[in-house]
C-alpha cells in the first residue's frame, strides 16, 4: 500500500511566512489608522469605515455636530444600553459624563475591544488627538469594577479634570451646569455617620428611595473633582475650618464632617473638644481631627448680627442690632478658612415685616423694609471682616441662598414637598430671576478689601426639589403627635449639601494648586 504523503513546511520557510503575514497586517492596520482626516481642529475616525461586532454590542464612530461646536462622539452601545459618552473636543480636551440616570452599567469593558488594535499605535503616531484616544483606554483598564464609580470613577474625572485645567482657570463657570445621575455617590453611609441629627437624616427617619442621593453637578464647559477626604485634610492640616450662619449652614457642616470622616481610619480618633453630642439644642461644635492637629467648626448665627433687646415703652421687645455684629464672631477670629451664610431667617413674619425689630444704636425703626435691614447687616458683617480678618492667612467663602421647594402653602400653612423624587430638570440655564439677597451680596462683596468668594449654589440648588427631608425630617410618629408640617428648607444626608461642599473642595484644594502653577 502507497505511504500518503504529509504535508510540512521547514522551519525558515514558516518564518518567512509569519514575518510576510505580520507586515501585511501592520500595513493594512496603519492603512486604517492614516485615514483620520485631519480637517480642522478635531478629527472623525472610521475603523475602515465597518462597523466591528464584539460580545457586549456594537461600536459606533461618528462625527456630532450641534450649533456651537462640531466634536467627536465615542458612544458605546452594548447589550445593557448606552454607557458613557466621552469626547474630544475641538480643544483637544476630554470630557466623560454619565447620560442617563438609568442607563449606569455596571461594566464598560466595551472599549478593550478596539483596545489592542488601537492602544501601542495610536499613542506613537504624532497625532494629538490619537494620544487622547489612547489615554481614554488606560483609563479604560480602571473601568472593570462592579458598578461605574468609587475609585474608578474617580480616576475618570481627574483625569478629566487634569485636561481641562486651563479653562476652569478663571474661565470656567462651574455653576452652569447640570445634574448628573451617578452610582458612585453618595460620599457616604448615612448609617455610617455620627454626625447628622435627626431633621437632616431622612433614610433614618422612614425614607426608602435613594435615588437623591446619587445626583452629582456637572459644569457644561469644565469638570470638578469628586471631594477626596484625604486631600481635604492634609490641606486644612493644622487650620481651623470655620462654618458661620444658620441651620443651613449647619447641614453643610455636618455634611463635610461626614465627607471627612471617610479620611480618618479610626473614628475615635476625631473629638467634640467640649464633649458635645450633635443636637438641635446646641449651636456651636468645635471638632478635632487628632491625626491632622486640625479642627472643622460651626457656630450658630442667624443673621450674622447680634440679637438683643430694647425698650420700646413699657415693654421689652426682641431687637436684631444690623449695625453690631454678633456676639461670638470673637470665636471665627484666627480661623484659616471661614464660611459664612445668612438668608433663612430674613423671610421669617417678623423679620420681614420689620416693625419696631431693627434697631441702630438707641434707635429702633418703627419700620424698615427687609431688604434695607439685610444690606445693613452685611455692611456690618463686611466691615467685621475687613477688620479682623487678616487676608494673607484666612480665605474667606460666602454661602449664597438656599432655596426652599413649598407648594401650597408656607412651613407652617400646609407647604409641602414629599411628591417629588427627582430634579426638576437637567440644566442650570434657565433664566431664573437672581433673588435680591444675592444681588445684595454681591454689591457689598465688590466693596470690600478683603477677597471673598462666593459659593453661588442658589440656581443649582433650585432644580433638587427632590433633596429635602419633607415628611422625613422627624423619625415617624403616629397619633396626637404627629406633625403635618413638612421640611422644604433644609436637605437630607447625604444630599445636596454634599456638592456644596465638592465645590468647596474646588475651591480650596484644586484651585490652589491651578494658583501655585502661575
Amino acid at each position: 500500500m502507497e505511504r500518503q504523503k504529509s504535508f510540512s513546511l521547514k522551519s525558515g520557510k514558516l518564518f518567512s511566512l509569519a514575518v510576510s503575514s505580520s507586515f501585511l497586517f501592520c500595513f493594512l492596520l496603519y492603512y486604517c489608522v492614516l485615514k483620520i482626516a485631519p480637517t480642522k481642529t478635531h478629527f472623525l475616525f472610521e475603523l475602515c469605515n465597518k462597523t466591528k461586532q464584539a460580545s457586549l454590542g456594537e461600536i459606533y464612530f461618528s462625527e456630532a455636530r450641534n450649533n456651537s461646536d462640531e466634536a467627536f462622539d465615542l458612544t458605546l452601545q452594548g447589550k445593557d444600553g448606552v454607557f458613557v459618552d466621552i469626547r474630544v473636543e475641538e480643544n483637544g480636551n476630554l470630557s466623560g459624563e454619565v447620560l442617563d440616570e438609568k442607563e449606569v452599567r455596571e461594566n464598560v469593558s466595551s472599549l478593550q475591544v478596539i483596545e489592542s488594535v488601537m492602544k501601542s499605535d495610536a499613542a506613537n503616531l504624532g497625532n494629538p488627538n490619537l494620544k487622547e484616544i489612547s489615554n481614554v483606554l488606560e483609563i479604560n483598564q480602571h473601568l472593570n469594577t462592579s458598578k461605574m464609580g468609587g475609585e474608578n470613577n474617580e480616576k475618570m474625572r481627574d483625569l478629566d479634570v487634569n485636561k481641562t485645567e486651563r479653562e476652569v482657570e478663571g474661565k470656567c463657570n462651574i455653576y452652569d451646569g447640570k445634574w448628573v445621575f451617578d452610582e458612585s455617590y453618595p460620599l457616604y453611609d448615612s448609617k455610617s455617620c455620627s454626625f447628622i441629627d435627626e431633621g437632616f437624616s431622612c433614610e433614618a427617619n422612614g425614607r426608602t428611595d435613594r435615588d437623591y442621593m446619587k445626583w452629582r453637578w456637572k459644569p457644561n464647559y469644565c469638570n470638578i473633582p469628586r471631594f477626596n477626604a484625604v486631600k481635604m485634610l492634609d490641606s486644612i492640616k493644622g487650620k481651623r475650618l470655620v462654618f458661620v450662619g444658620d441651620s443651613i449652614n449647619r447641614n453643610q457642616w455636618e455634611s463635610m464632617m461626614c465627607i471627612l470622616r471617610q479620611g480618618v481610619l479610626d473614628p475615635k480618633r476625631i473629638y467634640e473638644a467640649h464633649g458635645r453630642r450633635i443636637t438641635k439644642e446646641k449651636g456651636q461644635y468645635n471638632f478635632k481631627f487628632v491625626d491632622y492637629n486640625c479642627s472643622v467648626e460651626y457656630y450658630v448665627s442667624h443673621f450674622l448680627v447680634h440679637e438683643s433687646k430694647a425698650r420700646i415703652g413699657t415693654r421689652r421687645v426682641k431687637t436684631l442690632r444690623i449695625d453690631t455684629i454678633d456676639k461670638a464672631a470673637s470665636k471665627w477670629k484666627g480661623a484659616d478658612i471661614l464660611v459664612f451664610n445668612t438668608a433663612h431667617w430674613w423671610s421669617h413674619h417678623k423679620t420681614k415685616s420689620g416693625v419696631n425689630y431693627y434697631q441702630e444704636g438707641n434707635l429702633v425703626h418703627p419700620r424698615l423694609d427687609v431688604s434695607s435691614a439685610f444690606q445693613k447687616s452685611l455692611k456690618t458683617w463686611a466691615w467685621w471682616v475687613d477688620r479682623y480678618v487678616n487676608p494673607a492667612k484666612t480665605q474667606v467663602f460666602f454661602r449664597s441662598s438656599s432655596p426652599s421647594h413649598f407648594s401650597g402653602g408656607e412651613w407652617n400653612t400646609g407647604g409641602h414637598c414629599k411628591e417629588h423624587n427627582q430634579p426638576l430638570n437637567f440644566t442650570s440655564r434657565k433664566q431664573i430671576p437672581v433673588p435680591e439677597m444675592n444681588l445684595i451680596l454681591e454689591q457689598i462683596i465688590a466693596q470690600m478689601k478683603t477677597s471673598v468668594t462666593v459659593l453661588n449654589i442658589t440656581n443649582l440648588s433650585g432644580l433638587r426639589i427632590d433633596g429635602h427631608p419633607s415628611i422625613y425630617g422627624r423619625k415617624p410618629v403616629s397619633g396626637a403627635q404627629a406633625s403635618g408640617i413638612q421640611d422644604c428648607s433644609h436637605w437630607c444626608l447625604p444630599g445636596v449639601p454634599d456638592i456644596w461642599n465638592e465645590l468647596l473642595y474646588y475651591h480650596i484644594v484644586f484651585k490652589q494648586r491651578l494658583l501655585a502653577k502661575r
